[in-house]
């Protein structure tokens, strides 16, 4: 049966999870990406090279990102988190950013692994989805 999980419970699977799936507007139509991510409790920080993604963002900043937590078929969770794109520009922010990304992910991301290959690659866009309103939903028994 599904049910709707409370606001903890929502809040505290996106804190767990470190995967999820980026929506966006991107030239009028929907776009999805995998993204690694940290939530901090209010908002989740991400990282990314310049392309498709951040031009989306900067055009139309509403965005969200669902997480999933998933044992099989029928026993899964499933948040979504609503909330508006903003980049990190500030050095001292951008810095600790990183560093609670980098501090999670103990083996390197695509954008490191694009970086560590070729010295002269852009620098990352580091930001924030500034969250604003969680939904989320489950199925089977509590784990």
């Amino acid at each position: 049966m599904i049910k709707a999980l409370d606001q903890n419970q929502s809040r505290e699977l996106l804190r767990r999870e470190r995967i999820g799936r980026l929506g966006c507007i991107s030239e009028g139509v929907p776009y999805v990406v995998p993204v690694n991510y940290v939530f901090d409790g209010e908002c989740a920080c991400l990282h990314s090279l310049p392309g498709q993604k951040i031009e989306a963002m900067r055009s139309e900043p509403r965005v969200c990102l669902q997480v999933d937590e998933i044992e099989d078929e029928l026993n899964w969770k499933s948040v979504l988190a609503y909330g508006i794109y903003e980049e990190i520009t500030n050095q001292h922010e951008r810095a600790e950013a990183l560093n609670h990304l980098l501090a999670r992910f103990s083996r390197l991301t695509p954008v490191e692994s694009f970086i560590a290959v070729d010295a002269t690659a852009p620098a990352p866009i580091v930001f924030r989805i500034r969250i604003n309103r969680i939904t989320g939903i489950c199925e089977g028994g509590e784990r």
